[in-house]
């Protein structure tokens, strides 16, 4: 609780039609973020504008963190032949998106895992699509740079990594998305 001349307040999250407490000097637990982040589907043309700018070829690993019902691994595997991970929290969201993946033909090159985004291994992804939250993409961007190969591209529907500026924007119905490279780690430098 938060005091204020006596008075004593509650922080409340609300999003996706949930409300969450979170008491003085605690920041809200990642599964709390993951709950808190709505679902709400990147459009196909924004989905395509995503692969086209992280360059996906039929030697990638593209992983979705947060893939919702599955589209972007599925359009990955779809277009370029590439293999794909959606990661989602939702379990309903991944029946629906392995549904999707064997609907399109797919699912033998792309596999869908009820986690947490901060708990997934990622390590083998050579592209992360993402549409989440800024504070997420924040809360992300360490263990992005931290765990991830260089040369690994991300790209980021609506939302960038705050000073981490992106190596190209592009602008497609409205909404922007981001590209960003992960640089040589700190021990390959020297």
């Amino acid at each position: 609780m938060l005091s204020n001349s006596g008075m004593r307040f509650a922080v409340f999250v609300v999003s996706a039609g949930l409300l969450t407490c979170v008491a003085e000097g605690q920041s809200p637990s990642p599964e709390q973020i993951q709950i808190n982040t709505p679902y709400v589907a990147s459009p196909p043309r924004v989905v395509e504008a995503m692969l086209e700018l992280a360059n996906v070829t039929g030697s990638d690993t593209v992983y979705d963190l947060g893939c919702g019902d599955g589209r972007i691994v599925i359009a990955a595997a779809q277009e370029y032949g590439a293999r794909g991970v959606g990661i989602d929290i939702n379990p309903a969201r991944i029946e629906e998106a392995r549904a999707n993946a064997r609907d399109a033909g797919v699912d033998d090159r792309i596999r869908f895992e009820a986690n947490d985004l901060f708990d997934a291994d990622i390590r083998s992804a050579t592209v992360v699509a993402l549409y989440l939250l800024p504070d997420v993409n924040l809360r992300l961007r360490p263990r992005l740079l931290r765990e991830l190969k260089p040369g690994t591209r991300i790209v980021s529907h609506a939302f960038d990594m705050g000073d981490w500026k992106p190596d190209k924007e592009v602008v497609v119905e409205g909404e922007h998305v981001y590209l960003w490279t992960i640089p040589p780690h700190e021990e390959q430098r020297h």
